[in-house]
């Protein structure tokens, strides 16, 4: 099989862990990196042992795919470049810094049947991979995003910077219409808001609220999902996954996963056990399963698992929260 060649578009603190990541992938290979930092790019050309451009041109036309971690800010102009020249792109999240900008790049990449992967790299967080013989469906959910602060994320606000990961995994596993949101926030190191919570109302009932914090003594990426006879806590940065939930006296256990029996309790005519599991999560690095996602995608012509229009709506709740803060 042939291997697709990637370059890479900003050598930030993301940007570097691409490239070194791409070098490691079966299915593809980095064909070299670009940044308006020359000293920078070539100090990580260096040290990778990979090409550097001399200009963004020079980065697309010698490649088939193009993973983009400049500055938010600068987004959409590069993937515009990318999508008229013919190339799948692999963009940092936030897809773009407005949505408009978002729905144009939409319609740009079906025009020129380009595939456009956004990274909410938390989908591909283990914890995450650890629940995929669950079924997920949430009708309550809690999430905690707190950060130590650090200079190199306030191009963006803290909605746009952590938030927007947790509004993502809160629309994937919701599936529902947002039918409204109260936020607020306050800005104390930044010329935006540094902390932030939403409560995020869906048409089906359902309800998420949300904090992110970029000026906390410790960091913490936590979840709990509550739903029908089940209540999930994931939590991202230990990669540890605790489920309770309501199950029969006797049934077959469809996770796979041992229980232990917490307790039983009477409901109807039946009795029902309170199970406690934990799911096995198998160490990855979820930005090179990222990777290897998307390259699948292109070689076998198939949707990336975390397309343009889902990044879209994202963006959009978060510009509703920045809004109304």
């Amino acid at each position: 099989m042939e291997k697709i060649r990637v370059a890479v578009i900003g050598t930030g603190h993301l940007g570097a862990i691409h490239a070194k990541l791409w070098k490691g992938q079966q299915n593809a290979t980095l064909s070299g990196i670009f940044d308006t930092d020359t000293e920078r790019a070539a100090a990580i050309a260096a040290e990778l042992n990979c090409k550097y451009f001399t200009d963004i041109e020079e980065a697309i036309e010698n490649s088939d795919a193009i993973t983009i971690a400049a500055p938010t800010v600068n987004h959409f102009d590069i993937a515009v470049k990318c999508i008229q020249n013919g190339k799948h792109c692999l963009i940092e999240k936030p897809i773009t810094a407005k949505y408009e900008e978002a729905v144009e790049l939409i319609k740009l990449a079906k025009d020129n049947e380009v595939l456009v992967q956004v990274g909410h790299v938390e989908r591909f967080n283990p914890a995450i991979a650890a629940l995929r013989s669950y079924k997920l469906d949430p009708v309550f959910i809690e999430a905690h995003r707190l950060s130590q602060f650090k200079p190199r994320a306030i191009d963006v606000s803290v909605i746009h910077d952590l938030m927007i990961h947790d509004i993502d995994i809160m629309l994937w596993l919701i599936k529902s219409k947002v039918k409204s949101v109260m936020a607020n926030g306050v800005s104390v190191l930044t010329d935006t808001t540094d902390l932030a919570n939403a409560r995020i109302t869906f048409e089906n009932g359902a309800v998420a609220n949300i904090t992110a914090s970029r000026i906390s003594a410790k960091p913490m990426r936590k979840m709990r999902m509550f739903q029908k006879n089940a209540y999930i806590s994931v939590d991202f940065g230990e990669q540890k996954v605790e489920v309770f939930r309501i199950g029969e006296e006797v049934e077959n256990n469809e996770s796979g996963v041992p229980a232990t029996m917490l307790g039983s309790l009477e409901s109807g005519l039946k009795n029902k056990n309170i199970l406690f599991e934990q799911p096995p999560v198998i160490p990855q690095n979820a930005i090179a399963e990222e990777q290897k996602a998307f390259a699948e995608a292109i070689i076998n012509n198939e949707p990336v698992p975390v397309g343009a229009a889902e990044a879209a709506e994202a963006l959009r709740i978060a510009e509703i929260i920045s809004e109304q803060i």
